[in-house]
């Protein structure tokens, strides 16, 4: 799709959450239901043992056939992955929140930092809780590579990595002035949740339904603090590039 037509659709999506503001909070009401409702039946199917071959096919399929405690691949790939996955580590994902809040705190968006920290520090406690509530064995392999200090359900990479990024991307794209830059932030978030996520399973040290509870978790949780921002912090329902009108 050419560049301006992109812009022309970008422009029509956001007018039309413009004229219609309750749009946007339908869908994250739909979005949050729905992927809360998705949590609930992977925990339910992983407690039951519903998910055990699907999980073990896929990694399996991951696994380098002359040393199942390697993944498939290359060593580069192998490298690489250690490296994407760093990206879902505690230690990374309190970097960005920090860079990001100096930043809005800059501009002078308060509520937005206040908001940013709440939803990280909720949500790391939250991944806590639901990890010791399941309590699932780690995949047997994935020691060889990457090391693992708690359980399993649901992968703590994958849901800090929804609701850092996702929260990041949404409370950052209320400060950018342009359509293009706001889908820019909210696409480059979910690539970077999506690629936390994979790495996870392709190194071994997640089951594919730890990562698919973890996406579902982190993203209802964040899809709660956009819904709290957008009434605890109501700067302005325009975009930042349209002119007010006149009364």
């Amino acid at each position: 799709m050419p560049a301006s037509k992109s812009s022309k659709w970008l422009a029509r999506i956001s007018e039309r959450g413009w004229r219609w503001p309750e749009l946007p909070v339908l869908l994250a009401v739909a979005g949050l239901a729905g992927m809360t409702w998705v949590f609930v039946e992977l925990a339910e199917q992983v407690g039951s043992g519903g998910t055990h071959d699907f999980d073990n096919r896929v990694l399996a399929a991951l696994r380098n056939p002359n040393d199942p405690t390697l993944p498939l691949g290359p060593l580069w790939l192998v490298d690489a992955a250690r490296d994407v996955t760093a990206l879902g580590s505690m230690s990374v994902l309190l970097l960005m929140v920090v860079i990001a809040a100096g930043y809005t705190a800059l501009v002078g968006r308060w509520r937005a930092v206040v908001l940013i920290v709440a939803a990280t520090v909720s949500g790391a406690i939250l991944s806590g809780v639901l990890k010791s509530e399941y309590e699932r064995p780690r995949p047997p392999n994935g020691s060889a590579v990457q090391r693992t200090h708690t359980t399993s359900f649901p992968s703590g990479h994958s849901f800090s990595a929804a609701v850092v990024f996702l929260t990041l991307g949404a409370m950052l794209a209320r400060v950018v002035p342009t359509h293009r830059l706001r889908a820019y932030l909210i696409i480059v978030a979910l690539l970077l949740t999506l690629l936390v996520g994979f790495s996870r399973v392709y190194l071994g040290v997640h089951y594919p339904t730890d990562v698919l509870a973890g996406w579902a978790a982190g993203s209802s949780w964040a899809l709660l603090w956009w819904l709290i921002a957008r009434y605890a912090w109501p700067h302005d329902s325009r975009p930042a590039d349209k002119p007010a009108t006149a009364p």
